[in-house]
């Protein structure tokens, strides 16, 4: 049987996408638009995944889908000079949220996360730069399959990884808190020290907003 989009959801009994139609499901609109320091600084049941400094002066919280083409743009064109000149020099802090669209995007930060926290940013960076392999083809989790085997994972660690439901929840539970309560309605979303940012930014657009806070006084 040929595993598609619809398999994808099944398997992994994705049920807070009950009644939406695969890669075209629309969330409702976010209820709240300024989210306090408080809300926005709470991390999900799985923690979260920072890198740079905790001391930075800036700190940014993207939230994205790792079947958006927009999301994995931003990771090819503007993460690596960001990451090179802010992040690794100290200056912004950085973590990455899950928000996914989809089951199939769902998917992919399940593995992440099972791939435990010291690879999740090289495992979201490795399904951001295969996405058109994986993503977009007639038989996505046998490609996802073939592509988390350079991270390590085994067919049977693959697929006890979609099959675990705690991990599941805990995605699902911070894109369904974003949505909800940070006014998230679209990926990749930006949080430039608590300030929301929409759509995929150039690292250019990105300097304009970092340098006047990295060289404040």
């Amino acid at each position: 049987m040929m595993l598609t989009r619809r398999h994808v959801a099944k398997i992994l009994g994705a049920t807070a996408f009950a009644g939406t139609s695969g890669l075209d499901a629309v969330f409702a609109p976010a209820q709240a638009a300024d989210p306090s320091a408080a809300d926005l600084a709470a991390a999900g049941p799985l923690g979260d995944v920072w890198l740079g400094s905790p001391d930075a002066k800036c700190t940014i919280i993207e939230y994205a889908s790792m079947t958006c083409s927009h999301c994995a743009a931003f990771h090819a064109e503007t993460w690596p000079k960001l990451k090179s000149t802010y992040i690794d020099t100290g200056k912004v802090r950085f973590t990455l949220r899950e928000f996914p669209l989809d089951p199939l995007a769902s998917a992919g930060f399940m593995l992440a996360r099972c791939a435990g926290n010291d690879k999740y940013m090289a495992m979201t960076d490795l399904l951001f730069d295969k996405q058109s392999d994986w993503a977009f083809v007639k038989k996505p989790l046998e490609a996802l399959a073939s592509l988390t085997k350079q991270a390590g994972f085994t067919q049977k660690s693959f697929e006890d990884c979609l099959k675990n439901q705690e991990i599941r929840a805990g995605v699902e539970s911070v894109r369904s808190r974003a949505e909800k309560l940070l006014g998230v309605d679209a990926t990749p979303t930006f949080f430039i020290n608590g300030k929301k940012y929409d759509g995929e930014m150039s690292f250019e657009a990105m300097d304009k907003i970092i340098a006047p806070i990295v060289n404040a006084a």
